[in-house]
């Protein structure tokens, strides 16, 4: 895991995207966000810290609380821990052209490993979020290769799929 492919990506002279290295400390809690961004396909990109990285995948049509619902998530570059207060314009012509806002944003703890790193080898991992959407237990499953399923976990936090398409609206 390294931000070599997040910066061969990006060109820092055109674009307001943090370069890295310029990570604070933090008081021990394991950050996530979820931005939505309007690049050439609309979808949201859903991120883990680990260490002073994201761990980042793109899902297509966002995520969701449904428990029956499975989202594709493709696993992209890591991105630097700044990326999380990330918002702007990435300039056209630029990689990932297009609007980025903060979807949700929050904590979260690791539910069956220590470790992000030890449930990325293993292809699968449960973890809980504290955000304002995002709530609950949550789980990544790798299909193959980039793609991995993010699923919603049965708890008080699930909605039924009527439930969620209310809860977008607001």
């Amino acid at each position: 895991m390294s931000l070599e492919e997040y910066s061969a990506k990006r060109d820092f002279s055109k674009t307001k995207e943090p370069a890295g290295g310029e990570e604070t400390a933090q008081d021990g809690s394991l950050i996530f966000v979820c931005q939505e961004h309007y690049a050439s396909s609309h979808h949201f990109d859903f991120r883990l810290q680990c260490g002073d990285l994201l761990i980042s995948w793109a899902i297509p049509k966002g995520p969701s609380s449904d428990p029956t619902v499975k989202r594709l998530a493709v696993r992209t570059e890591d991105h630097p821990l700044a990326y999380a207060s990330f918002e702007g314009e990435i300039p056209q012509g630029e990689y990932g052209a297009g609007r980025v806002t903060i979807w949700d944003a929050g904590t979260y703890r690791m539910e069956d490993f220590p470790t992000i790193e030890e449930g990325l080898a293993r292809g699968t991992f449960r973890f809980t979020l504290y955000g304002q959407r995002m709530k609950g237990s949550w789980k990544l499953v790798r299909m193959k290769e980039k793609n991995w399923l993010l699923i919603k976990r049965r708890d008080e936090h699930s909605l039924a799929e009527e439930g969620e398409k209310a809860k977008r609206r607001q």
